[in-house]
């Protein structure tokens, strides 16, 4: 099994942001609950996945947000590493080109590009979107990850659109 440290900690980043944000906290709400000094820019780092976190900061962290760190561990491991499709989607870009969510106009803007692309060569209109690409994805759209992927398997028809 190989590790892509980036993916693991933007994965990371995520469930710790995602967390935070279910609580209603803001970064400086989160930082107000740790017991040790940390920068608002550092946790921002964190969520985003661009700083590594120490196993006792992490823990700390997660001390203030009430989450088991070996819980919150086993959900990054699942999503970095399964091959369920909790991390990965498949998508027609017909469809994506023809949904009108706003917040999905970017994705709407790629699909479309692609489908310019693709049209020459007859291919399929089916890609497959791993954790990476659509966390990026996400970012573009202003979306969490998990609302993204939820958002998605509405348009492709494999699960209920998110309330």
């Amino acid at each position: 099994m190989q590790l892509d440290t980036a993916t693991y900690q933007r994965v990371l980043g995520d469930e710790l942001r995602r967390l935070r944000k279910q609580r209603g906290w803001t970064r400086r709400d989160l930082n107000r609950r740790l017991q040790s000094d940390i920068s608002l820019q550092t946790l921002a780092t964190y969520e985003l996945g661009t700083r590594q976190c120490s196993v006792v900061r992490l823990v700390e962290i997660c001390i203030a947000l009430d989450e088991v760190p070996h819980e919150l561990m086993a959900r990054v491991h699942q999503r970095v590493f399964s091959d369920s499709p909790v991390g990965r989607i498949r998508l027609d870009l017909r469809k994506i080109v023809r949904d009108g969510q706003p917040e999905l106009l970017p994705l709407r803007r790629w699909a479309k590009g692609r489908l310019a692309e693709l049209n020459g060569t007859h291919g399929p209109a089916d890609v497959n979107l791993d954790i990476s690409a659509l966390e990026r994805m996400a970012e573009l759209c202003g979306l969490e990850t998990v609302e993204l992927i939820s958002r998605l398997r509405a348009i492709a028809g494999t699960a209920e659109p998110a309330e």
